[in-house]
């Protein structure tokens, strides 16, 4: 939203409705100035108030604890070999009440609910019938609304990583010091309140300036997830209910029909700022790297498949910290890949994170492309020829024709390295590997004699970049800039259409469930001459053909009615129902994959310990159950009191989550 994403930067100095920035404590409230209570009383300053609620919501995507919270220590990734945060990914020693992450956590969304708060209160108190911004009870119902959505949202943040919290729904007319933790049940209840409220005020879209805010497509997407969550529950208490599939599935289905949203027609739509595999990237004037595409990441930001999402601007006058997620992914491809340098294109590899040999061989790279949608294979020489440069020429004996005799067997453009993905059952001989014209070939199979070990070449150096959040373009002209400029999506209808498949499978219907989800079945499938990568049929044994794929691509019940290998159910999963719920975490990393949902997935449908145990090996023997949720932060117990006096440590030791 044009107007919200020109002011984030604007108000947060100016809002000062909390006064905690040095010592980072939140919980204390402080009563404003008088000069800042009388400005947040003109429609202008009201105005001003709702878009500053929207700041919070950057928080996520603007450093590392984007994918420490979310990605690491999952099933999905594991560690890179510059890892920071591993406590995130080992669940050592180190994550414990005095992690930063976790007290940001708690005072980012905290300051949107005190901003939400006080919208709401001086809105519903403003009356000027001559304000052109608030001069009818529609209009400020409208904000209000929004101001509900927002603080709705902020809570279910708070609640998927720290279980019940204290529910702050007032401005305080003096300072406040006690705050107890809510039940699960009631912030559940609060945050679906809100969420009704909101949605049957709100549009379903807004256009123009103001594009991005809280509307009933965001509202009641977030309706059906917080049902699924709540629902979710098998041996958690979380207030849930026994109609709570059924309301999840009711307003999925709201956003599905009537919200005006629809699927991108190619899922590489949502992400294609990086080229996709098998493509050559198309090479700049005078022979230099491809560059990338402001239009392209525009068009990423504007995509009608998004339904919510944080902004940020391109204007280097308006930015704050902006988007780093796309440093966390990719690979070390400037060093040991001879022939690559670093460039915009390929984005500044930070190294954080790997994908998972799960995550690697969940998905069907023959008939689905969302895989090398997701994730770079191959990278092309970006560095000109040089006439004295020893890399490998072109022998008599290898030369593909007597013209490239004598010439550099990988010239500007073609392709320096490959990741090879090939099967465990068509592993490459190492001999194979080393006729190859590359420069860097990477099996994720591979022999030295026919019937020998297979191992793999992947390691926490070299490895498959997720390429979803790749930005070539950035704030400033240099390799080195971290500030991207994509929005950071929270959510898209890809996942509303993932959320009423689970409903209706939980209900037991798992035809209509499958109906869903074959309506990403059939858009990630190959469409008919669609370009592919050339490993399908070079060492994934697929056809040479360009076929649609649709038919081999949709989704049966057999996939989950028995222990179908190529799911890799755990052992636990012993009936239909049990066999679902993963195929459902299956689907959702196919589709969603490292889109910061994986942790709070597996915390909802209790799976947790036993996928990250089985699928991650980085993660340590200190892992235990009461990792599903966060530690409260100690920065914000030793700012509360109880009954007029500070906390004690008995008292605190109550407060806290278990295990912690």
């Amino acid at each position: 939203m044009k107007n919200i994403k020109q002011n984030i930067k604007w108000l947060v100095a100016g809002i000062l409705i909390i006064a905690v920035a040095s010592c980072k404590k939140f919980i204390k409230e402080e009563l404003v100035t008088t000069l800042t209570e009388d400005y947040y009383k003109t429609d202008v300053g009201l105005e001003d108030l709702v878009k500053s609620a929207y700041a919070p919501l950057q928080w996520k995507f603007t450093g590392e604890q984007s994918y420490a919270m979310s990605n690491f220590g999952t099933d999905e990734f594991r560690e890179g070999d510059q890892f920071n945060n591993v406590r995130y990914n080992d669940y050592d020693a180190n994550l414990n009440a005095n992690d930063i992450f976790v007290n940001d956590m708690w005072i980012n969304n905290y300051a949107g609910i005190r901003r939400c708060n006080q919208g709401i209160e001086l809105i519903t108190a403003y009356d000027n019938p001559g304000s052109a911004l608030l001069g009818t009870a529609v209009k400020k119902d409208s904000r209000v609304a929004e101001l509900k959505a927002l603080r709705a949202f902020y809570y279910f943040q708070l609640l998927q990583q720290l279980g019940g919290v204290p529910l702050v729904l007032t401005v305080p007319a003096a300072p406040q010091y006690e705050f107890p933790r809510a039940t699960e049940a009631a912030v559940y209840n609060q945050i679906i309140s809100d969420l009704k409220d909101a949605g049957a005020l709100l549009p379903w879209r807004y256009t123009g300036a103001d594009n991005g805010r809280a509307t009933r497509a965001m509202a009641y997407h977030y309706l059906a997830k917080v049902y699924l969550t709540r629902g979710s529950a098998v041996t958690e208490q979380r207030g849930q209910k026994p109609t709570d599939m059924d309301s999840a599935i009711y307003y999925a289905n709201d956003v599905i029909v009537n919200s005006g949203h629809v699927l991108e027609t190619d899922f590489g739509n949502l992400f294609n700022a990086a080229y996709p595999d098998g493509t050559i990237a198309p090479l700049g004037q005078n022979g230099t790297a491809p560059a990338g595409s402001k239009a392209k990441i525009d068009a990423n930001n504007a995509s009608n498949e998004i339904i919510f999402a944080a902004q940020f601007s391109a204007n280097l006058n308006l930015a704050g910290l902006n988007n780093t997620t796309h440093l966390y992914y990719p690979t070390q491809y400037d060093a040991g890949m001879p022939g690559m340098v670093r460039d915009f294109f390929n984005g500044r590899p930070y190294r954080r994170l790997r994908p998972s040999d799960y995550t690697i061989e969940i998905f069907d790279k023959i008939n689905d492309s969302r895989f090398f949608k997701t994730f770079q294979t191959v990278f092309y020489r970006n560095v000109p020829v040089k006439p004295d440069e020893t890399f490998p020429r072109f022998t008599a004996a290898n030369a593909p024709a007597p013209d490239l005799i004598g010439l550099p067997r990988v010239m500007l453009g073609d392709t320096a390295a490959l990741f090879i993905v090939n099967p465990p059952d068509r592993p490459l001989l190492t001999s194979q590997i080393a006729a190859m014209r590359y420069y860097a070939v990477f099996a994720w199979n591979k022999q030295t004699t026919p019937g020998g070990t297979i191992t793999t070449d992947f390691n926490g150096n070299k490895y498959l970049s997720m390429i979803k959040f790749s930005d070539p373009i950035r704030l400033t002209n240099t390799n080195n800039e971290p500030r991207g400029i994509r929005n950071g999506t929270y959510a898209r209808l890809a996942e509303t259409y993932l959320i009423i498949a689970e409903a209706y499978g939980r209900k037991g219907d798992y035809a209509t469930a499958l109906n869903y989800v074959n309506v990403l079945r059939r858009r990630a499938a190959y469409k008919a001459n669609e370009t592919r990568s050339p490993q399908i049929w070079q060492y994934m044994g697929g056809p040479h053909t360009l076929d649609n794929t649709e038919t081999a691509n949709l989704a049966t019940t057999e996939l989950f009615a028995t222990n179908t290998p190529g799911e890799g159910y755990p052992a636990s999963a012993g009936s239909t129902a049990d066999r679902f719920i993963h195929f459902m975490l299956n689907e959702r990393t196919r589709e969603l994959c490292g889109e910061f949902y994986r942790w709070e997935d597996l915390v909802r449908t209790e799976t947790l310990f036993e996928r990250t145990k089985l699928y991650n090996p980085d993660i340590s023997p200190s892992f235990a159950i009461y990792h599903k949720r966060r530690p409260i932060p100690y920065l914000q117990m030793i700012a509360q009191q109880i009954n007029g006096k500070p906390m004690t440590a008995e008292q605190m030791a109550v407060y806290q989550n278990p295990g912690y």
